[in-house]
C-alpha cells in the first residue's frame, strides 16, 4: 500500500469517528473540519496528504512552515496554530490564511500592520487557555478575552473567525470536556453578543480528544499522530 492510499484509509477512518461523534451530540459531521497538523513531518509527507485530498493544514512554527510549504500554499489552507511571536508577525503575514493563536492585543496589531502591507486579510482565531495551564499561551479570564476581541476587531486586515484552545495535558475526561465546555460557553456568548457574522469557528480538540471535542461543540479539530503516526 502506497503512502497517499495509507493516509486517505487513515482520513476516512477518522472522518467516520468525527461523523459518530457529531450523531451522538445531534449534529452534522459536515459541521466539522478536519485539519492535518505537519509539525515536524517532512514536507513530503504534506505532499501525500495533498495527494490523498487533504486540503487544511496546521503548523506551529512560522520558519519551519515557510521552509515546507515553500510552493504549496495555492494548493492548500494552511493556519498557524501554534503561539507566534510578535517579531514573527511580518513573515506570518504572508503565509496563513488563518492565525489561530492571538492572545495578544499588540500581536494582533503587528499582524494587521504587515497584512495591510501586503494587502491581504488574514483570518484570525483568539486563543484561550481553557485550562489554566500555566506552561500554556493564551488568554486567561474573560474580561481579557473580550478585550482582545474587540482590539481584533477594530483591526481591518484581520477578520475574527472564532475561538481555540488547546486541552489539558494528561487531563481526565472531566478535566477535558470541563475546558471545552468552557470555550463552547463563551464562544456562544461572543457570538450572541459581539462578534461579527463570520464568527463561525470553533477550534478545539487533537488526535487524543477529538471525539470528546466534536461532542462539546468544535467546528475544528487539529490532528497530527492520528493521521501521520508518531512524531520522531
Amino acid at each position: 500500500m502506497s503512502g497517499v492510499e495509507e493516509l486517505r484509509g487513515r482520513a476516512a477512518g477518522i472522518a467516520d469517528r468525527i461523523a459518530a461523534a457529531a450523531a451522538r451530540a445531534g449534529r452534522e459531521a459536515s459541521t466539522v473540519r478536519m485539519m492535518a497538523v505537519t509539525k515536524t513531518f517532512p514536507r513530503e509527507v504534506v505532499e501525500e496528504a495533498l495527494a490523498a485530498g487533504i486540503g487544511l493544514f496546521g503548523e506551529n512554527r512560522v520558519a519551519e512552515a515557510a521552509a515546507k510549504y515553500a510552493g504549496l500554499t495555492g494548493a492548500c489552507e494552511l493556519h498557524l496554530v501554534g503561539h507566534l511571536q510578535r517579531n514573527k508577525a511580518a513573515a506570518a503575514a504572508g503565509l496563513f490564511a488563518c492565525v489561530q493563536s492571538i492572545d495578544r492585543t499588540e500581536t494582533a496589531a503587528a499582524l494587521a500592520r504587515h497584512c495591510a502591507a501586503l494587502g491581504r486579510r488574514v483570518d484570525v482565531l483568539v486563543e484561550y487557555n481553557a485550562s489554566g495551564e500555566t506552561s500554556k499561551s493564551g488568554v486567561t479570564d474573560r474580561e481579557g478575552l473580550l478585550a482582545c476581541l474587540d482590539a481584533v476587531q477594530g483591526l481591518t486586515a484581520l477578520r475574527l473567525r472564532g475561538l481555540m484552545t488547546v486541552g489539558p495535558v494528561g487531563g481526565d475526561t472531566l478535566e477535558v470536556r470541563r475546558s471545552f465546555r468552557l470555550l463552547r460557553k463563551l464562544f456562544e456568548e461572543v457570538r450572541a453578543s459581539r462578534a461579527p457574522e463570520a464568527f463561525d469557528t470553533l477550534s478545539m480538540g487533537m488526535s487524543g480528544d477529538f471525539e470528546a471535542a466534536v461532542e462539546e461543540g468544535a467546528t475544528l479539530v487539529r490532528l497530527g499522530t492520528a493521521l501521520f503516526g508518531a512524531r520522531a
